[in-house]
């Protein structure tokens, strides 16, 4: 008996240090299949952990976004090539923040994964926290709907769309150039992408995140910037920080600039008074509320309601036998400890007698 719980006392202690070391050893799923809609891997891919690999020219940028690794791999079907790199990051606002810096206003948007871009012979999208740069020989009829199954096959392809981020749907459609919104959550991509409001004033060490996009105007092409902090309070503090922000020049950078709750937005360029007045009118912070959660429950049909009506039926009787049960105690308790003092005395009882005879 005692070697039994020697073994398993030493089975627990082994358990405990080897299985953190298990888990933090452990390799992350692979990102790309071998096979997807007919597409066969071939030998040769590519895979890392280094940004200056998956980019060389924006790995610092890559890494602001919250990069973690990447794949790169060749498919073949039917004598067609299909050229694949994967980049997999923390979550899903750092993929759409990639996918914002690289789109481009000449790209038309398509419907693979959360979002995607098409130009040429070039796919770009992103799933969940992967975003996916697909290079073909030639785009068929078939080419979306492909693509669409290897976004499927992605890890994290089950994720949320909710998740991602709200900030950019406060940029107004009217007069917005296509693809040229961006979604900023770091200096080095804000400095890259050359906004009029450097990082020192959107203070990224506030939660802050940003959101840059091109207008039309009569004047020409003018910039607004939307920065979402996580309080009014700083909100109303950085605004006055975007106010008397200057250009290099010495002018002022931003033409205009409003707060609304945790938003402050600025416009600037060759835009008229009115014309950015109507823009920033166009602003106005909604707070909502995403409840992203579902209970997990076995069964989602009339099953639960019946379920719930015995469960609530027996409560009540179980509740009912408990308080009668008591209650009869109770009385029995006061009969045996005090006769005829509580229940049944006769001096209050009045009999109503008719006294009928014969």
């Amino acid at each position: 008996m005692k070697a039994a719980i020697k073994t398993a006392v030493l089975g627990l202690l082994l358990a405990s240090v080897c299985l953190p070391a298990w888990a933090q050893g452990k390799t992350p799923a692979a990102l790309l299949p071998q096979v997807f809609a007919g597409w066969q891997q071939q030998p040769g891919a590519q895979a890392g952990t280094d940004p200056a690999q998956a980019d060389p020219a924006f790995g610092p940028i890559l890494k602001e976004m919250g990069f973690r690794d990447f794949a790169a791999a060749t498919y073949t079907q039917d004598g067609d090539t299909l050229r694949v790199r994967a980049a997999r990051f923390a979550d899903a606002t750092g993929a759409y923040a990639a996918f914002t810096f690289y789109n481009s206003p000449d790209m038309v948007n398509l419907k693979i994964g959360n979002q995607a871009s098409w130009a040429g012979n070039r796919i770009m999208f992103f799933q969940g926290n992967v975003l996916v740069d697909a290079r073909l020989d030639r785009i068929t009829p078939t080419t979306p709907g492909e693509l669409r199954e290897l976004a499927s096959d992605l890890p994290g392809s089950g994720a949320d769309p909710r998740a991602l981020p709200t900030l950019p749907r406060y940029l107004p459609s009217d007069r917005y150039v296509r693809n040229s919104g961006k979604y900023v959550i770091g200096p080095l991509e804000l400095a890259q992408l050359a906004s009029p409001i450097p990082a020192g004033v959107i203070d990224f060490q506030r939660d802050a995140e940003v959101v840059l996009a091109t207008y039309r105007t009569s004047g020409g092409e003018a910039t607004l910037v939307i920065a979402s902090y996580p309080t009014p309070q700083i909100a109303a503090d950085r605004l006055q920080a975007f106010e008397a922000c200057k250009s290099p020049d010495g002018r002022p950078a931003l033409y205009l600039a409003k707060r609304s709750g945790p938003l402050v937005a600025g416009v600037t360029g060759p835009i008229s008074e009115n014309e950015a007045h109507d823009l920033l009118g166009l602003i106005n912070y909604r707070a909502d509320v995403t409840w992203n959660e579902r209970v997990p429950t076995g069964r989602d049909n009339v099953g639960d309601l019946l379920v719930n009506i015995f469960a609530l039926t027996g409560i009540i009787l179980g509740f009912a036998l408990i308080v009668g049960i008591m209650f009869g105690g109770l009385r029995v308790l006061l009969k045996r400890l005090f006769p005829d003092r509580v229940f049944d005395r006769p001096e209050d009882v009045e009999i109503i007698q008719l006294k009928l005879r014969d």
